[in-house]
């Protein structure tokens, strides 16, 4: 029993993913968001606001609350609970308060304070609370550990996905909201029990105030600043890169011709995400410098996004074996890139800055995935809202039916200008503000 309590499997990775694959069902928000407007009396367009607030409210409760996960993972496990389900079942209330009081606006606010701003807290607490922990328990292999927990993460959404929409089938009238009552009392139960078992290993201590312990500001100023902020910048523009790619998917996929099988390509791409998130961070294990992963994610960006461009595989992609490959190499690419991006922030801290301060430094450096929820989604809708014009794609349906679609192949295209900029500016910050720096075993 008491090598049970002293496993690091027991108090780390598990409570990790009990923590992380409650939080990241977050973004099974696209499921159902239609299906909420539609049952509350409002445009899918302003629903999607609630998922917008709770990725901003993520990196921003980090931000500001990493001192309080870096004093005690406790307490901060338990706020990230209580705020998680209790957003969930807030949202469900102001379903249901909707449904009940059709366009009325206290349902679609108390949705964004519900789903963005308390959800957001428990998000950006859950987030953190279990990643110091995981490095101190797995020190020879931060980077495989960490990967673990941010890989339950990215993986909530497939693995929640069929579960949600069997409960939208079987629930009947009403089912939305009762959906989220349901999920409200599940994800507490997995979370509090994640609270339960995290735990420190026994040999760790935090420096006590005799021992003059460093802010985090003193700590990132220890270092060249520069190197802080080439960081931020790489993560920030990773992630908007990311995002502006990733929410015009499903349309590029219909464009190239596979609208038959765009549920099975997403599928793909999250394994690729998941993977990216693991499978990357852990080859960071066996590498110098940590940074050399962003060196390669944003390298291979780049070709991947300057040949489709070349190409105009978007646009030319239909009917085309090869250029539809290189579009969906592409996808899996920015993908598995996105994924590692998240994964090897805290480790990559971790190496430049120690452990003391690390959940703090972290929520932190989470602000910048704060910006780029806003950012992301919003600068691809631009471009393709400003640039081209929609036209008329056919495609048959599994039932034999064929669906007429509108489609801007052409806006589609000039995403990629637009994070192809941004993924060199991403690496020329990777190459020249932030500098190499031994591993550190502190702790």
């Amino acid at each position: 029993m008491n090598s049970l309590k002293n496993n690091k499997w027991v108090r780390a990775a598990i409570p990790a993913l009990l923590l992380h694959c409650s939080i990241g069902t977050v973004y099974c928000w696209s499921m159902f968001s239609q299906e909420i407007a539609d049952y509350i009396g409002f445009s899918k367009g302003a629903t999607e606001w609630a998922f917008s607030f709770a990725i901003f409210f993520l990196g921003m409760s980090a931000a500001f609350l990493g001192n309080i996960v870096e004093k005690d993972i406790h307490k901060s496990s338990l706020i990230a609970t209580i705020c998680f389900a209790a957003g969930m079942a807030g949202t469900g209330f102001f379903i249901y308060y909707g449904g009940a009081h059709k366009g009325s606006v206290v349902s679609l606010i108390g949705i964004y304070i519900c789903y963005g701003f308390i959800m957001g807290i428990g998000l950006g607490t859950g987030y953190l609370s279990p990643v110091k922990t995981l490095m101190l328990w797995f020190q020879d292999k931060k980077g495989l550990a960490t990967g673990l927990a941010v890989a339950g993460f990215g993986a909530a959404k497939a693995i929640a996905s069929p579960i949600m929409q069997s409960m939208l089938d079987n629930l009947g009238e009403g089912g939305i909201y009762k959906m989220f009552f349901i999920l409200a009392a599940v994800y507490f139960v997995m979370m509090f029990a994640g609270h339960l078992l995290l735990k420190k290993p026994d040999g760790w201590h935090e420096p006590q105030a005799k021992e003059k312990k460093q802010s985090t500001l003193a700590v990132i100023k220890s270092k060249p600043i520069t190197n802080y902020i080439g960081i931020w910048i790489m993560f920030y523009l990773n992630i908007t890169c990311s995002l502006a790619l990733i929410s015009q998917e499903k349309m590029i996929v219909k464009c190239v011709g596979l609208a038959s099988v765009v549920g099975i390509i997403s599928t793909v791409s999250a394994i690729f995400n998941a993977g990216g998130r693991l499978g990357l961070s852990a080859w960071a294990d066996k590498m110098k410098d940590r940074n050399t992963i962003y060196k390669l994610i944003f390298i291979l960006s780049i070709v991947f996004t300057g040949i489709v461009i070349v190409t105009g595989g978007i646009k030319n992609g239909e009917g085309n074996i090869a250029l539809t490959i290189l579009v969906l190499a592409l996808i899996f690419v920015v993908n598995a890139g996105y994924g590692g991006g998240f994964s090897n922030v805290p480790t990559l801290l971790s190496d430049r800055y120690g452990m003391s301060n690390i959940s703090a430094i972290h929520g932190l450096t989470l602000s910048a995935w704060a910006f780029a929820g806003l950012t992301g989604n919003q600068l691809a809708s631009w471009i393709v809202k400003t640039f081209g014009e929609e036209v008329p794609l056919e495609h048959i349906l599994a039932d034999g039916t064929v669906e007429t679609i509108m489609v801007n192949p052409t806006g589609y295209q000039y995403v990629l200008y637009a994070t192809i900029v941004l993924y060199i500016i991403a690496l020329l910050a990777c190459l020249f503000l932030v500098h190499p720096a031994k591993k550190t075993n502190e702790g």
